[in-house]
């Protein structure tokens, strides 16, 4: 049961789900004395939060003839699930062969890079992609964006949705598809329209959606992709207490895999830079500290290599550490190539 539901007033359980705790599980352990600190209430009344939480519990308990842990797979059925998995390209081929095809559903890939390398631009080009017709080897899905920098720009989505239309034949090519077998009867306002555009301006909002996002995609079956943009914004700033955002932040990861897996869906978490000292000489790495960098199944790096924009595949568990370059164009990412113009655009 999610905190959410218990029967609370609204603001004590705005108060749990700002200080981490969104689950009955999360409080099962705490005492009354350290969860009033964390909400800055009175021990008396954290206690009597966490007896209507333990009677939550109770209602939760399965029958003592129901299984807990459903059965297991064999590795074999694991492999063989793996093989199936459905990706959604980047209309960039370099990209996509270290990618191992694409963004892998049922995974969470973070990209990170500095600004102005084109972080948004692939956000809104796998958003539009996601939606190549099942007939042209794509899903037919549709897609969640969650901004929180308000870097998003519908006209840009545009642009590149209509670019899309024009090129889905030679996408399929990309997928190896035959282009006959693929019909595109699409417009670029379609694709719009099946884009599901969520303005987020605090760490609150933040967490909220992410807890609400498991209802949505119930409702919203079609759903195939999760993007953030970025998830790094809002707690960057305001958090003297780092126990506390690391507990968020976790939270958030946890939810975010349980739904991929739910609904074989892809999650996108694009990711700030930061500089990081290492034996007196400075670095830039990904925000969010070591804590976070294993929250993710895959993590992308992206970077500038003199005038090139490259990505480089910096941890996986089942991809090799490879790189390989890529172009932003006017029509959205595409292949690398000296005649495109560089275009300074996040």
């Amino acid at each position: 049961m999610e905190v959410g539901r218990l029967p609370l007033s609204a603001s004590q359980r705005g108060k749990l789900i700002s200080a981490g705790y969104t689950t009955l599980a999360s409080l099962s352990s705490i005492s009354p004395s350290d969860l009033a600190r964390d909400l800055k209430v009175l021990e008396s009344e954290a206690f009597e939060m966490l007896k209507v939480a333990k009677l939550g519990c109770g209602l939760e308990q399965p029958d003592k003839h129901t299984a807990i842990v459903n059965g297991a797979q064999t590795a074999w059925d694991i492999l063989n699930e793996e093989k199936l998995l459905p990706h959604i390209t980047t209309s960039c081929a370099d990209l996509d062969k270290i990618l191992g095809g694409g963004i892998n559903c049922k995974e969470v890939t973070e990209i990170g890079g500095v600004p102005g390398i084109g972080k948004t631009q692939l956000g809104i080009q796998l958003a539009v992609n996601v939606q190549i017709p099942v007939d042209c080897g794509g899903l037919g899905g549709k897609a969640v964006y969650i901004d929180t920098e308000g870097s998003f720009m519908v006209e840009r989505a545009l642009q590149i949705a209509q670019a899309s239309v024009v090129n889905w034949s030679s996408y399929s090519e990309l997928l190896r598809k035959e282009s006959q077998a693929c019909r595109v009867e699409i417009q670029p306002t379609d694709i719009l329209e099946k884009i599901y555009y969520f303005r987020i301006c605090t760490s609150t909002e933040q967490i909220a959606l992410i807890n609400y996002l498991d209802q949505f995609i119930l409702e919203h079956k079609d759903v195939k992709i999760v993007i953030i943009d970025s998830v790094t914004f809002h707690f960057r700033q305001d958090f003297e207490d780092f126990a506390l955002r690391n507990r968020l932040l976790g939270g958030m990861a946890l939810k975010l895999m349980n739904l991929g897996k739910k609904y074989n869906l892809a999650v996108v978490i694009f990711n700030q830079v930061t500089t990081k000292c290492t034996e007196g000489s400075f670095q830039l790495s990904l925000a969010l500290g070591d804590s976070w960098s294993h929250c993710c199944t895959n993590r992308v790096i992206l970077y500038w290599n003199g005038d090139e924009r490259n990505a480089y595949i910096d941890k996986s568990p089942s991809l090799r550490s490879a790189s390989a370059s890529f172009s932003v164009t006017s029509g959205g990412i595409r292949n690398s190539a000296s005649k495109h113009k560089r275009i300074r655009v996040t």
